[in-house]
């Protein structure tokens, strides 16, 4: 009896949803184990009936359930709520689901600055009155899908990789336990460390100290090369278990900390005030800090309106 798998997203881009299509080779494995009653990126299933028939939303019953993306309207939260219903297994996939994600920089302002701003304060806009009808009213701030329902796998990333949301489907379908480590993203960087301080903060897209195909064990650390990374804040696991070598890490670029804090309770800003100092950087060397260090991660009071300007 292959198991019932809902999916659904909220407030997100659907990379998490490509995902699940780039695992490749992995899922024609997984696949005659699984029978999707509910996805709507491939499948036409309608909340309200085929034919809008029904009076209320509905999804149908599932052994597992997966969530992308994050809550800012009331329909989004309606949504989650029928999901943790109607499935036995949550899964709260990528950085949105999980920590509210690029969306939830969008807790910097509040609701009604949002839409002043979207409707009479954008200069390509003819300024208007807040549209109310037939479509969801917003909530107060964006929030994760675990803030909202009881989740019991959390798959973090912006997006989840193929190899870790491959690992933990094929666990939950063998019935094995699947846990994310409390490793940091340093902890599985193969950089090399000098121990050298550097004084100016470099931009992002600087050429960083390496030449064409060098090993990255040979390679200098990003952040002693004086680039702004924040591996030292961030959960490991995003290169998943056979590749251990985080993504971004992978590509000659810094971490940007999407797969969030390395354990529950940690302060991703506090963390990288430290490491940044360590490596002889200044943290008044970067605009907005709240928002570089809560990028992914703005739930939970880490981000919230201003009183006055943002540090």
């Amino acid at each position: 009896m292959p198991v019932r798998v809902a999916e659904e997203w909220l407030a997100t881009c659907g990379g998490c949803e490509v995902t699940i299509l780039d695992i490749g080779e992995p899922l024609l494995n997984i696949l005659p184990k699984l029978q999707f009653v509910h996805m709507p990126v491939l499948m036409d299933n309608k909340y309200f009936g085929q034919t809008g028939e029904k009076k209320a939303l509905e999804i149908p019953q599932a052994d597992v359930g997966i969530i992308t993306g994050s809550i800012r309207n009331k329909e989004n939260r309606h949504i989650a709520e029928e999901m943790r219903k109607k499935c036995k297994t949550l899964i709260a996939m990528g950085s949105c689901a999980c920590y509210g994600g690029i969306p939830a920089l969008g807790n910097l302002s509040t609701k009604d600055e949002i839409l002043d701003k979207v409707y009479r304060g954008s200069k390509s806009t003819d300024s208007a009155s807040n549209p109310n009808k037939d479509i969801p009213e917003m909530e107060d701030r964006v929030y994760s899908v675990a803030e909202v329902v009881k989740c019991d796998i959390e798959l973090p990333g912006c997006p989840t990789s193929p190899e870790l949301f491959a690992e933990a489907l094929t666990a939950l379908l063998e019935g094995k336990p699947f846990k994310l480590s409390e490793k940091s993203v340093c902890d599985e960087c193969p950089t090399k460390r000098e121990k050298k301080a550097v004084s100016n903060l470099k931009r992002p897209l600087e050429p960083i100290e390496a030449k064409p195909g060098q090993p990255l064990s040979e390679v200098r650390c990003l952040m002693e090369q004086g680039f702004l990374c924040q591996g030292p804040a961030t959960k490991s696991g995003c290169g998943g278990t056979t590749d251990k070598t985080p993504r971004c890490i992978k590509a000659y670029m810094p971490c940007r900390g999407c797969f969030g804090p390395i354990r529950k309770g940690a302060n991703p800003m506090v963390d990288m005030m430290n490491a940044l100092s360590t490596a002889g950087l200044k943290a008044d060397q970067i605009a907005d800090r709240a928002a570089t260090f809560n990028r992914f991660i703005g739930v939970v009071g880490r981000l919230r309106p201003a009183a006055g300007p943002r540090r």
